[in-house]
């Protein structure tokens, strides 16, 4: 019998034991046509879990109930899983940073949500209490990820999986970048961790709110009887409304994407450099690089179409781990897809001991570095931006040694190089 999860597929509960799965080379089947409020209700269901809750994991040896005791059971599947931690200590700090997740964290954000999208009485004061005590749990955790990129280790664990996932509500329906961006190493991690694979693979494409939903009243069941009508008055058939969302999918689920508007890119002349050869160029040059693949994009450039930046990172003084750094900087490159048909860059991660400097090269479409991007990624306000003026001989040379990972660069090593091609 194969494991089948009991749960809709907007679940963030349902998330965690699936993402765990992915990790885990588990198969779990997510049972089809799941309808809350109706499926969790059924006589099937009941005699899994009596109260009905959601997820429920249906196994060979019998029911397991609550999402964190599934994701726990599917990641045991696998011996000596990493994401439990390599060690006894570690181990302990991945529960430890599971049950943070989900009373310090989940909690909060549940007690700020509900009363807002009617399923409980809104309290102006409860709300206060709530945003309060969510905010003192994201402090201590944006202060444990300044110096860690995950909360165990040097991987992910389960720890992150479910942390990530009941971020994923926060950051959804109530987390604006106003509010977040007061804990910026838990936007790093949070963006990071979703844009994973495995967690994508789930997840789909996060986007962060944009406002905090308005209130509204509680909802309370119907009592209205159906008014008699005279017999000789033809039956009029009544009005159906949209089914409201039940509990589960008004926390959990994620509006249907609008259709997208034609990117203003797009809409720009026609350039006489195509991007996509450039990178080709960049890609298939193995040797003598700087006579092949610079002067070829020199070549191929064109300052009417495409412009060039600098960037540096404004707080290198953070930078005193070197795989955080790195990370940081692949966790920028990834929240970058967005641009991929628009840019390229490289990203150089420079210093032979701490704190390291981060600096970087990007070509962009158009003559401005776009607004879309500057509007998503939130990496980029971390950035100090410098346009390239191609008629300064020393910008355009600093622009040849970051195209080509020269080292030294600027008289020091490089600890890597990454690129966005």
């Amino acid at each position: 019998m194969a494991l089948v999860l009991h749960a809709g597929n907007t679940n963030k509960n349902g998330f965690k034991a699936l993402i765990a799965a992915e990790y885990s080379g588990v198969k779990v089947e997510l049972v089809k046509n799941f309808e809350m409020g109706v499926s969790n209700k059924s006589p099937k269901f009941l005699e899994m879990n009596p109260i009905g809750k959601v997820p429920v994991l249906e196994t060979p040896d019998g029911p397991v109930f609550e999402s964190n005791a599934i994701a726990r059971y599917v990641t045991r599947l696998k011996a000596d899983n990493p994401l439990f931690g390599s060690s006894l200590i570690e181990y302990a700090h991945v529960e430890q940073w599971i049950d943070f997740a989900t009373l310090e964290i989940d909690s909060n954000i549940l007690r700020w949500l509900i009363p807002r999208i009617g399923f409980a009485v809104y309290l102006p004061p409860a709300e206060e209490a709530a945003i309060s005590a969510l905010k003192r749990a994201l402090t201590a955790l944006n202060t444990h990820l300044s110096s860690n990129t995950y909360l165990v280790g040097h991987s992910a664990t389960l720890a992150d999986i479910i942390m990530a996932c009941n971020l994923t509500l926060g950051f959804s329906r109530l987390l604006t970048k106003k509010f977040t961006s007061e804990f910026p190493h838990v936007e790093r991690y949070f963006w990071t961790l979703v844009n994973q694979p495995n967690f994508r693979k789930i997840l789909g494409e996060v986007k962060q709110a944009e406002s905090v939903p308005s209130i509204q009243s509680a909802k309370k069941p119907s009592q209205a009887k159906e008014p008699t009508k005279p017999k000789d008055e033809p039956k009029k058939e009544a009005k159906k409304e949209p089914a409201k969302p039940k509990l589960e999918e008004a926390v959990a689920e994620e509006e249907a994407p609008k259709p997208k508007a034609k990117n203003s890119l797009d809409l720009l002349p026609p350039s006489k450099m195509i991007l996509d050869e450039w990178k080709r160029l960049y890609s298939n040059t193995k040797t003598n690089f700087r006579e092949i693949a610079v002067k070829g994009f020199w070549d191929m450039y064109d300052p009417e179409g495409y412009s060039l930046w600098f960037c540096d990172y404004k707080y290198n003084d953070e930078n005193t781990v070197s795989f955080v750094t790195l990370n940081k900087v692949g966790g920028f490159l990834q929240r970058m897809d967005l641009a991929r048909k628009y840019a390229f860059g490289k990203m150089l991660v420079i210093g032979s001991e701490p704190p390291f400097k981060v600096k970087g090269l990007w070509l962009f479409r158009g003559q401005e570095i776009p607004k879309f991007i500057i509007d998503e990624c939130y990496d980029m306000e971390l950035y100090d931006w410098r346009k390239v003026d191609i008629t300064d001989e020393d910008q355009k040379e600093r622009v040849n040694q970051m195209i080509e990972d020269q080292e030294p660069f600027e008289g020091e090593a490089l600890l890597d190089a990454k690129c966005f091609k």
